[in-house]
């Protein structure tokens, strides 16, 4: 029997949302397995910061700035990819933003940011890296959505951002079958409460107090534990998944 094979070893990666959160940390943890990454996010000094930490570990990357609402954005962004690093075989896109407010005070503008960004920016995401992916016949793009595409967040007021990830984990089983028999696997990672910059703002301590105590595992995720199942699902250990929706939750949606 041969074991399976979890590294990436010299595949060219792009990752949307790197400059901070759970895309930072997949970008870092990419690169540990041995790809070459590139960090699409707005742009900035964190974009600048994920980049030199990776190249600190011997993988090349670059910092490919735009907005994953700009289908322009992000064919530009494949383009540099693929000039500076090489053939794109894998991406996880994780550009994401939350906000809440009740949904019968919710204005237009707000739903629609969110879903224009968590949404709608996953498909330009999927679509712009498909369409160098397909004529090779071959690639893995994770999509990074949430557990509230599966559950509603007690006390949370965000029915665009449950939506929208919902929308994602839909989206992702869809490409997954318009692509399978092409040689591209589609899979979503949906977390669970993660000790992201969002979640550990001080306003936010107290809410943090109750996602804890309503996760079975006792605790959020650290961004960490994102890594391993990004790593896996876009490895040839999974080569026979496609279409998932993978829960790192912490057993949140048992109860």
């Amino acid at each position: 029997m041969t074991l399976p094979d979890f590294r990436l070893d010299d595949r060219v990666a792009l990752v949307t949302g790197a400059a901070s959160g759970i895309g930072r940390g997949i970008a870092l943890g990419l690169a540990a397995s041995g790809a070459d990454v590139a960090c699409f996010d707005l742009a900035g000094p964190a974009l600048a910061a994920v980049v030199a930490e990776i190249e600190e570990t011997g993988r090349r990357a670059v910092a490919v700035p735009g907005d994953v609402t700009d289908p322009a954005s992000l064919a530009d962004a494949v383009a540099r990819t693929e000039s500076d690093l090489g053939p794109l075989v894998l991406a996880v896109n994780s550009a994401g933003i939350a906000d809440a407010a009740p949904a019968e005070e919710m204005s237009l503008r707000q739903w629609q940011r969110v879903v224009d960004v968590d949404y709608t920016g996953v498909f330009l995401s999927c679509q712009a890296e498909a369409r160098v992916m397909l004529p090779r016949g071959r690639g893995a793009i994770v999509n990074i959505a949430s557990m509230s595409g599966s559950i509603v967040n007690r006390g949370l007021l965000q029915a665009h951002y449950n939506s929208a990830k919902a929308g994602v984990v839909h989206l992702t089983r869809s490409l997954a079958m318009e692509w399978a028999a092409r040689g591209i696997r589609v899979n979503a990672i949906s977390p669970g409460y993660t000790a992201t910059p969002m979640n550990t703002r001080p306003e936010v301590a107290e809410q943090v107090v109750q996602f804890e105590a309503d996760t079975p595992l006792g605790r959020m995720a650290s961004v960490d534990e994102l890594v391993g199942p990004a790593v896996f699902l876009l490895s040839d250990a999974a080569t026979f998944c496609t279409g998932v929706d993978l829960l790192v939750d912490g057993g949140f949606t048992c109860w």
